[in-house]
């Protein structure tokens, strides 16, 4: 709804000295200021009209991103690979995907956003290989190959009938398969605890984790600024390879992730990685760590002290939307629930010295605005703008996904199962369809397609939608390799590029704003009213600096403010809201300065 400041109060007894976690919290650095701007590479734009995005369409936008006043840009695997999981199964290591550029291509990128202020980190994907690879390749190739121990295999179990079974019964975390995968050339079962072709690396062999170290500083000396690594925290797995317990007695395979999700030996590889390459270099790091769902879990990677990661990508607030034991299940979930989720994470870094991510966003999840908002012609833009005076006012490193800061939507319900082409929503539909039966009717899939609309990773990965008039966008000028959003003709950089009151417009205020006040970064984090069922309202208060006062209706109802918070606002400045014109009843001794 609103954004405010609120002058120091030199009234106020405020904490003379800070623990040495909320001084390491409070202690200045780069990545902690910057605001990232998340690049998905095929979606982006494309410079030669093959359909699919490229390094020299990024490049043409290097003056779209100066504009929009980010700090760095995350570039999504650019790598060569056969694009089974859109680049997260890695070929080489050193090479572009030829579809994407060339090496030269990814230096004259690299340069032109240095040359604006803007850095590069790079997405690495260590948890895992292609099955093309050729370290997979020559692994498979025979028991005896030099190899072999760089993945896991297995012989085969036989069951009392002796049919040949996997080594345990493990289930992947795509779906319900096997997490293993049997191979005829010897016999043996390799890991793949994603899809058959990405085989998990043996982060035990030495030379794996050599392999790895020789990766990142191949990439490291080429420039970039740091990584954002991918399920990074599956590395370790349990010694011996354990059965799961049994919960669900009807499933072959059973939910392992206990044993090879957050691992002790998972932080001994990442300690060494940070000692041996990460900590030589002025750099940013940001860990894919699903299911790490408390704190006190994150902390472990990200506490200055364990010289891992210099941040983490928590899930729980991604998750409050997903019924449990689910892909892609949805679930209504209360303000009062995710107030408290926000609270816990801004609170237990503050006060213990650790670092946040803060995202709502990325090509793994669906579009904020119809998650977390609303898409509704009447508050779809409202909704924008308040999710990101949401995001941009909490503490922590700001992330911003391509199509988020001109407001993009996830796509029609309308849209059929076949406009789906993400792994993950077919395997969840496929998934959903047998429980119900395989020779259901389509039609009485539609709550499962309801699921799919509003959790399916393909929401975040249809082009970008840069112009209202041309065709596809203005993405490509032939077929797209993704069908855009019909709604790109009111929803496109061209229109709100000119609109001073977009989204857009907003998001570039959000992001100066945070450039100047210190608070909004490093400043503690005091929720108010946690259980009101509209409103999420808290301030940020940092020593010797101005408070902020943030107040957000998530509702689509107007809200009367009570005296308590009318108190809360007295002798505060009106710095920024979502409306054009604010209108609040409050007492006269309250200054206002609309900045729009």
């Amino acid at each position: 709804m609103a954004f405010f400041k609120r002058e120091p109060d030199e009234l106020i007894n405020r904490e003379q000295a800070h623990s040495i976690g909320s001084a390491l919290h409070k202690s200045p650095i780069w990545w902690k200021e910057a605001s990232v701007y998340q690049i998905y590479p095929a979606s982006f734009c494309d410079s030669n009209g093959d359909g699919i995005g490229d390094l020299q369409g990024i490049i043409s936008k290097i003056p779209y991103l100066k504009s929009l006043g980010v700090d760095i840009v995350w570039l999504c695997p650019i790598y060569k690979s056969p694009q089974r999981d859109m680049g997260y199964d890695i070929s080489d290591y050193r090479a572009i995907y030829p579809p994407y550029g060339t090496m030269n291509d990814w230096r004259v990128l690299k340069r032109g956003l240095k040359e604006v202020g803007i850095r590069i980190i790079m997405d690495l994907v260590v948890n895992h290989t292609s099955d093309e690879h050729e370290w997979f390749v020559e692994s498979k190739s025979s028991k005896d190959s030099d190899k072999r121990s760089w993945y896991y295999w297995q012989p085969p179990k036989y069951d009392e009938y002796g049919s040949r079974q996997p080594p345990n019964n493990w289930r992947s975390f795509f779906g319900a398969e096997s997490a293993w995968e049997y191979d005829d050339t010897t016999g043996e079962y390799y890991l793949r605890l994603f899809t058959r072709t990405q085989p998990d690396l043996n982060w035990e062999n030495p030379k794996v984790r050599e392999a790895v170290q020789d990766i990142m500083n191949f990439w490291l000396e080429e420039g970039i600024d740091g990584f954002r690594i991918d399920a990074i925290n599956y590395i370790a797995k349990a010694p011996r390879f354990p059965d799961a317990e049994v919960i669900e007695p009807s499933a072959s395979h059973q939910p392992a992730m206990h044993l090879y999700l957050n691992r002790p030996k998972c932080h001994e590889y990442l300690r060494e990685l940070g000692q041996r390459v990460l900590g030589k270099y002025d750099i940013m790091t940001v860990g894919e760590t699903p299911h790490v769902d408390e704190p006190d879990m994150a902390l472990q990677y990200v506490h200055p002290l364990r010289e891992e990661f210099c941040m983490i990508f928590s899930w729980e607030h991604m998750d409050i939307d997903r019924i449990p034991g689910t892909m892609l299940g949805w679930r209504e979930f209360s303000l009062a629930t995710l107030k408290g989720i926000v609270n816990k994470w801004q609170t237990a870094m503050q006060v213990h010295g650790g670092w946040n991510s803060l995202y709502l966003e990325n090509h793994d999840q669906g579009r904020s605005i119809s998650r977390f908002g609303s898409d509704s012609s009447e508050f779809r833009w409202l909704s924008g703008k308040l999710l990101s005076m949401f995001l941009a006012s909490l503490s922590g490193t700001l992330y911003v996904f391509q199509g988020q800061e001109i407001g993009m939507i996830n796509l029609p319900r309308e849209w059929g199962i076949r406009e789906y082409t993400d792994v993950v929503s077919e395997m969840h539909y496929r998934q959903e369809k047998e429980k119900k039966g395989k020779t259901v009717a389509e039609q009485d899939m539609e709550d499962v397609m309801d699921d799919i609309q509003k959790k399916a990773r393909d929401h975040g990965r249809t082009p970008m939608q840069w112009s209202g008039t041309l065709p596809h966008a203005g993405f490509t000028a032939s077929v797209p390799w993704r069908k855009v959003n019909p709604d790109y003709r009111v929803c496109n950089v061209e229109s709100a590029e000119t609109d001073p009151n977009s989204i857009l417009a907003f998001w570039k205020q959000m992001i100066q704003l945070r450039k100047r006040w210190k608070t909004l970064v490093y400043g503690d984090f005091i929720l108010l009213h946690p259980q009101h069922e509209q409103l999420f309202v808290y301030k940020r208060t940092l020593v010797g600096t101005c408070d902020a006062l943030i107040l957000l209706n998530f509702s689509d109802q107007e809200v009367t403010l009570d005296s308590v918070l009318v108190s809360t606002m007295h002798h505060a400045h009106l710095v920024l809201g979502n409306y054009e014109k604010v209108v609040i009843s409050i007492p006269t001794t309250l200054i206002f300065n609309d900045l729009q």
